[in-house]
């Protein structure tokens, strides 16, 4: 039987898978140069390769260990895609659902079904009980949720996976993942050289959320999905101002 790699292991994995994909994509990100380009806050120019290269060093890290984590972190990172691609000015759940109501299937809307499913699919799978099950389910899209919504500057969501996901090293490998994925492009987002977009934060928060999933009990999951709740409410509000 293969043993899965260790903490150190699985961080070193989501690094070089990352670094390695970032610096294939650069090098021939393939499709139309414009799919790729983005200005930023500041008006620079910069590349979204950093995106679909976390989210393959995530998935690949956590793959051997928890195969629903990498469903999760998937299928996070193809909605964001989505977005970073076909997406609109609309902000906020609301002016998704108002669209969709209208008829109009907007990027915001993809996501949103989309991480949700795939979300509750992870948590069914990382989880035995029922209401475990519902409550890993919300914890691991309003993860990604959460990373996304404070993705407004460079190094902001970096930053934040780091900071979300150490803790949990002390309760399992899973954490290792997003945290080696988001230290090995730290650097280039902060210099401005890149950016994760829709397609990485979704994917390193759907990472991080199935690393809370995974190792914390009842009370700990219904602390962190109430917590998580609340700040996509606040950012609903913040986003309809």
């Amino acid at each position: 039987m293969t043993r899965a790699p260790g903490r150190l292991g699985t961080f070193a994995a989501a690094f070089g898978a990352t670094r390695l994909a970032y610096g294939q994509l650069r090098r021939r990100p393939p499709g139309k140069p414009d799919d790729w380009e983005r200005t930023n806050h500041a008006g620079r120019p910069v590349g979204l390769q950093g995106g679909p290269a976390a989210a393959l060093g995530s998935a690949a890290a956590v793959l051997p260990s928890a195969p629903a984590a990498a469903l999760a972190v998937t299928v996070a990172a193809v909605c964001g895609r989505y977005d970073d691609l076909r997406g609109d000015h609309r902000r906020g759940f609301r002016a998704h659902l108002e669209a969709l109501r209208a008829g109009e299937v907007t990027s915001g809307a993809v996501k949103l079904f989309g991480i949700g499913a795939a979300s509750l699919a992870a948590g069914a799978l990382l989880r035995e009980k029922p209401v475990d099950k519902v409550l890993a389910g919300v914890v691991i899209a309003g993860t990604a949720h959460l990373v996304n919504l404070v993705d407004v500057r460079p190094g902001r969501a970096g930053l934040l996976v780091l900071g979300l996901a150490a803790p949990g090293l002390l309760r399992g490998t899973l954490a290792a993942a997003p945290m080696g994925a988001a230290a090995a492009l730290l650097g280039a987002d902060l210099g401005e050289e890149t950016m994760l977009g829709d397609t990485g934060a979704h994917a390193l928060g759907a990472a991080v959320g199935s690393a809370v999933a995974a190792s914390n009990g009842r009370l700990g999951l219904a602390a962190h999905a109430a917590g998580l709740v609340a700040a996509a409410v606040w950012g609903e509000r913040a986003a309809s101002a």
